[in-house]
């Protein structure tokens, strides 16, 4: 008997910690950056580091902090004693509110290890579950570097108020859906292979690549994360 997907049971969850969990996230760390903390060369003026993590409520800062620098929240499983790595058919969730000021980027993404010779995963194991530029105040940017595609979705999104994310992890296809509607399914996938960190920040734009670099006299940029979690289906059956 076929059981009707609405009665389908959902996939088991895997990893919901709260932001403020040191076992499950580390703060300001990742191998995407350079040892320093510093990105310019990805068009950011951020500063990573382990005093700048978000909220308990998750709210995510940047904040001006003189030179052009912006110390920026960062958090990421890798380096946290957890550990925790996505993989192929994983399905991630989280409720997002994004703010429209200029200069602004939150981003929800993967990262992933290097291969046994050292040699890194197809674009480095990373989906970019969004990514978000004031300057078009209504549109994802939705990124599989894995399996090279993506694709900008306009009118998604309302700058503050909330939207829920759901990015199905498939070894064939990457599907992005907002509040319960497809936008993108790419046709690519991860592969069976791919395995990575979750990373969750705000960066700040340095103005290049048409997105504009925060305005005079704004010391502070943000967005929110919550709910965050990941399903795996097939998790914890013997």
């Amino acid at each position: 008997m076929t059981v009707p997907q609405s009665a389908a049971r959902p996939a088991p969850v895997v990893f919901a910690a709260p932001f403020t969990d040191r076992k499950a996230w580390a703060v300001g760390r990742s191998s995407a950056y350079p040892p320093d903390g510093r990105n310019p060369g990805d068009n950011k003026l951020d500063q990573i580091g382990p005093s700048y993590g978000p909220t308990a409520a998750g709210v995510f800062r940047a904040r001006a902090a003189g030179g052009g620098l912006w110390h920026t929240d960062l958090v990421s499983t890798e380096y946290a004693p957890g550990g925790f790595e996505l993989l192929p058919g994983d399905e991630l969730s989280a409720t997002c509110v994004v703010d429209d000021t200029p200069g602004a980027w939150p981003a929800l993404w993967t990262w992933g290890r290097d291969g046994s010779s050292g040699r890194p995963q197809p674009g480095h194991g990373e989906v970019d579950a969004f990514e978000y530029h004031p300057t078009h105040p209504h549109m994802l940017e939705l990124s599989n570097h894995v399996g090279g595609a993506g694709d900008n979705v306009d009118g998604l999104v309302t700058p503050g108020r909330p939207f829920r994310l759901d990015v199905l992890l498939g070894a064939r296809s990457v599907r992005w859906q907002v509040d319960g509607r497809t936008v993108y399914d790419d046709g690519h996938g991860v592969g069976t292979r791919w395995r990575a960190w979750l990373v969750v920040c705000i960066s700040v734009s340095a103005g290049a690549y048409g997105h504009s670099a925060p305005g005079p006299g704004v010391r502070e940029l943000s967005w929110q994360c919550t709910d965050l979690e990941v399903r795996r289906p097939g998790a914890g059956q013997g």
